[in-house]
């Protein structure tokens, strides 16, 4: 049998799942086999992959597991298929990377800091380092990268970075950091590759809109400001993250409700956004699909919306004008009336769309005389992993 092609793996952890990707070596990289562990520590865990040479998708059932067990069990199970024998090195998505400015290496000392920096995300970066660690006593002798979601930020304006907060506390990193870099860093280079000007001399809103929902405002190609700040829980509202909200909040609760810190930080992460406000779903097109019926889902979609509003006018402002609003993520993607709404009244920006190009999602929805270019890009975060793993190994 002919040896297989050489492969990259690339491996997403979240906070409930595990999404991987296998791309082979080539020009242009080449996907192959993908899917995800879903609802790790729920009730209805289970595996969905894709193979190509295949017709469909493919689903099993799993027992409810943890993430350090859905880990050895994607390890076993990716073992099972015949390319992995070809995976020359893995590439990890990192959401929290401090100060680091690009991909690296993994090392013992990087694994060491990523444990010490772990209360900054004890969302993700917990189970993120858990799977590194895995794949590392498993194959030991195969390289890892860490690609960090907070380095596309690292160009932030010092400004925009600093926390209003005493200035002892900005020495010890806490400040904003922002995060979905790895899609801004793919929605950018894909402008560029375009055509748009924009993406290496103009002003820039990247909308990543999906279960997490952030935006960046990018000029001459590098991060000004971003929605999300010290954590992913800030900014936009979400799916079930609340955004930011009146740090006043907190001691009232704890008074009036005798809510814990870790019921509250359950709250504002799983318990709020669409899912907090609807009372039913925190899945957008269930809620759309509720409107006509239920004013909790009117309420859900109109604060999602408004809010988007005004920070693309924030954005607009800190960069003194707009040339290209870009939308993304799942709901960025697949909803045009959401982008609809989000793009209502903003004409003094220059931001329209065409209807009709924005109802079959078009790459470009605006007019072709509209001053800004509003453009919808299906992101690939994988494929971003896929490439910096290639330039840190074939510099």
């Amino acid at each position: 049998m002919k040896p297989a092609n050489p492969h990259i793996l690339t491996i997403n952890g979240g906070s409930s799942s595990i999404k991987f990707a296998l791309y082979e070596i080539g020009e242009p990289l080449k996907r192959g086999l993908d899917g995800k562990i879903d609802r790790i520590g729920l009730s209805g865990t289970s595996l969905t992959f894709n193979d190509p040479t295949r017709n469909h998708p493919e689903s099993r059932s799993l027992a409810v597991i943890d993430h350090k067990s859905a880990a050895s069990f994607l390890i076993d199970w990716l073992e099972a298929q015949p390319d992995f024998a070809s995976v020359k090195a893995i590439g990890h998505r990192v959401v929290h990377g401090m100060q680091h400015t690009a991909p690296e290496l993994v090392t013992q000392e990087l694994l060491d800091e990523l444990h010490r920096i772990r209360p900054y995300d004890p969302e993700h970066l917990p189970r993120e380092v858990e799977l590194i660690e895995v794949f590392r006593k498993r194959h030991p002798k195969l390289p890892q990268l860490a690609c960090f979601d907070t380095a596309f930020h690292r160009t932030m304006l010092r400004v925009a970075k600093l926390l209003p907060i005493p200035r002892r506390f900005d020495a010890k990193g806490v400040q904003r950091y922002g995060f979905h870099g790895l899609s801004y860093a793919y929605l950018m280079e894909e402008l560029a590759r375009l055509g748009d000007p924009a993406a290496t001399r103009g002003r820039v809103i990247l909308a990543h809109l999906g279960n997490g929902a952030s935006m960046v405002a990018v000029r001459d190609g590098k991060s000004m400001d971003t929605s999300m700040g010290f954590t992913p829980t800030a900014g936009l509202v979400m799916s079930t993250r609340s955004g930011d909200l009146d740090p006043g909040l907190a001691p009232y609760l704890l008074r009036t409700e005798r809510m814990t810190t870790e019921q509250f930080y359950q709250m504002v992460n799983h318990e709020s956004g669409l899912l907090g406000v609807s009372e039913t779903s925190s899945d957008m097109r269930d809620l759309l699909a509720k409107e006509a019926s239920d004013v909790r889902a009117v309420e859900a979609i109109a604060l999602f919306c408004y809010q988007a509003k005004k920070w693309i006018g924030s954005f607009a402002a800190a960069l003194g004008g707009l040339d290209t609003l870009v939308f993304a993520g799942g709901i960025g993607e697949n909803c045009p009336a959401i982008r609809a709404r989000i793009c209502e009244g903003l004409g003094f920006l220059g931001i329209e769309v065409n209807e009709s190009s924005n109802v079959k999602s078009a790459p470009v929805i605006s007019p072709d005389a509209g001053r800004v270019a509003v453009r919808v890009i299906r992101t690939d975060e994988e494929l971003m992993i896929a490439k910096s793993v290639i330039r840190v190994l074939n510099p």
